[in-house]
């Protein structure tokens, strides 16, 4: 496609942008965009340009920043953030008119757009080059987090985080900075081949790798899925925090794992990998079309060592036969269902279904999830309880409340993977054991 059929105007965007909007309840972006893009290209003939589905990813991202700029266009700089953002709804967005709103997204992200003829000169250039200085100069400021996509009312949030994983200031900056920042894909390789020798292959299918610190890492997935490496089951997507999360689940060959809520299966399958066929994975999800990919996933790697059920942690596990005969587990991973905020790079919409107010619940099914689950572990055995949050109320704190109801469990270890120290998704990992 020439660069200039890769232009496209506001008004585009605003068609595809109100489509997703309609959508009751609204699905997940990311999806969305994946079911359109297969549309599209019946339809079209071609392709949908990659710069559709980015400009839609970063309207969403800084739909929040927009408001904000307009705010600032009709009222001065002089605003109360704390105070606005109280107020502030994701919604509140559609109140902005249409060139108004893509055009803040536009100078925000330097997206190949068509811009309305002279708006690119004036005030409303000002007032973004204005907020830009103000914002740029003084990190940690509710116009920083706004800067890059983030309420300033999260801000003391993260600063107990960092206070608890003792990051710098640096670090938290680095944090919030990756929020605003387009994620690696990172690939885990399935075979004994190292990265020096899939590396090539993954080039010459013409995708963009290189290796960081020993793993294989994509600049974006197009066309992954349809290269020979993928296909013959020899990589993986998985991030890079995930794959240190598996790494801790340290089963031997013969040992018996359950992976409670394996979802696809990303974990699973690198769990599965180090046990060379010996022992068993027992994966289990509260729904079914999950597993199904697990199974396609693992046929496509060839692990045949592993097992899929749905469970939906109302009851303890009734344990295979062979699990029960060692009266349980060696192994027990927890990835729980979470507000998935280590997550929103990667899910830039997930951002706006955050609020740590309205945790309750989610803490609730956390706690449930690790009193059902634990019953299935051995003595002796372990159990690794993970989020992809950087929450305290889910991590920390959920694991001290767990601990403080079963004495017979002590903690091994507990931290924080991934962001901000490398590129990657942020999770938080806790390994405890069954006293003997």
């Amino acid at each position: 496609m020439s660069s200039a059929r890769q232009i496209i105007t506001y008004e585009q965007l605003h068609s595809l942008w109100l489509r997703w909007q309609a959508m009751s309840p609204r699905p997940p972006l990311d999806r969305w965009l994946k079911q359109h893009a297969a549309g599209w290209r019946r339809h079209q003939g071609e392709p949908m340009p990659m710069a559709v589905s980015d400009a839609m990813i970063q309207a969403v991202r800084y739909m929040q920043l927009a408001c904000a700029l307009e705010a600032v266009q009709r009222q001065g700089a002089n605003i109360d953030w704390m105070t606005w953002d109280d107020t502030w709804q994701p919604d509140d967005s559609d109140q902005l008119s249409r060139n108004n709103f893509w055009y803040w997204i536009h100078q925000r992200c330097e997206g190949r757009w068509r811009v309305p003829q002279d708006w690119n000169s004036g005030s409303r250039k000002q007032c973004f080059i204005d907020f830009q200085e103000r914002a740029m100069s003084n990190p940690l400021s509710p116009e920083w987090m706004l800067w890059h996509g983030l309420r300033p009312q999260w801000l003391p949030l993260l600063q107990q985080r960092a206070e608890r994983s003792r990051w710098s200031d640096m670090d938290l900056q680095r944090f919030v900075e990756q929020q605003s920042a387009r994620p690696p894909l990172w690939l885990r390789i399935n075979t004994n081949e190292s990265p020096e020798t899939i590396l090539p292959q993954l080039l010459d299918a013409g995708i963009q790798a290189d290796i960081r610190n020993g793993t294989l890492c994509a600049q974006g997935g197009n066309g992954l899925q349809q290269s020979e490496p993928y296909k013959a089951g020899k990589v993986e997507i998985q991030d890079l925090a995930s794959q240190q999360l598996s790494n801790m689940v340290a089963a031997r060959k013969g040992d018996k794992v359950w992976d409670c809520c394996a979802g696809a299966g990303g974990k699973t399958l690198a769990i599965a990998s180090r046990m060379e066929q010996k022992g068993v994975v027992v994966a289990t999800d509260l729904h079914q079309f999950k597993l199904d990919e697990l199974k396609r996933r693992a046929k496509r790697a060839s692990y045949l060592n592993i097992r899929t059920f749905t469970w939906d942690a109302e009851a303890p596990l009734r344990l295979p036969a062979e699990v029960a005969r060692q009266q349980g587990f060696d192994w027990v991973l927890i990835d729980a269902p979470c507000t998935a905020s280590g997550t929103w790079r990667r899910n830039a919409d997930a951002r706006w279904r955050f609020d740590a107010s309205d945790s309750a619940e989610m803490e609730a099914l956390q706690q449930k999830i690790l009193n059902n689950a634990c019953a299935a572990v051995r003595k002796g055995g372990h159990m690794v309880y993970a989020t992809c949050s950087w929450q305290l109320s889910e991590n920390e704190e959920a694991v001290a409340t767990f601990l403080a109801n079963h004495p017979e469990f002590t903690l091994e270890s507990q931290q924080m993977v991934g962001a901000p120290q490398q590129d990657a998704d942020c999770m938080f990992v806790a390994k405890m054991t069954r006293m003997a």
